[in-house]
């Protein structure tokens, strides 16, 4: 099972920014990740190239966490991410990672990343928006290391 200081250090690397670097600190060669009904994208390298070109997209990127619980094989972790185009524009995405890490044999590096976000959540981040919460798919399960 995952130690809470091992799951909180994923955390707050991700909170310091270094998203790329999460990925290789602490996710599986063999990682998955699979966005809502999106086909999965499979291997460590795939989800660092994916993630390269999601924040070439953007100009900035702003985590804030908003979840986090651990129990035993079991992590949940609620994200807000605050994304800032090129153009000056900035999107709130809410997403809600449930983790099942039993079926890693060390359990301490991710295998699968698979949040529940919403689409139509991703909305102008002006005023005082309401805070919403992703529904996890059925099985959705996502990891930290």
């Amino acid at each position: 099972m995952p130690s809470r200081e091992r799951v909180q250090a994923f955390v707050d690397a991700v909170l310091a920014g270094d998203f790329v670097q999460s990925i290789r600190d602490f996710y599986a060669e063999d990682a998955t990740a699979q966005e809502n009904l999106n086909p999965p994208r499979v291997g460590r390298e795939a989800l660092i190239a994916h993630e390269q070109k999601t924040l070439a997209s953007m100009g900035k990127v702003s985590p804030h966490l908003t979840t986090l619980l651990v129990d035993g094989d079991r992590v949940v972790i609620g994200w807000r991410f605050d994304m800032t185009s090129h153009e000056g524009v900035t999107r709130r995405l809410d997403e809600l990672s449930l983790a099942d890490l039993a079926r890693r044999p060390h359990r301490q590096r991710a295998l699968l990343l698979r949040p529940g976000v919403d689409p139509a959540g991703v909305r102008p981040a002006q005023g005082a928006l309401p805070r919403h919460v992703r529904r996890c798919l059925p099985r959705a399960v996502s990891s930290v290391g």
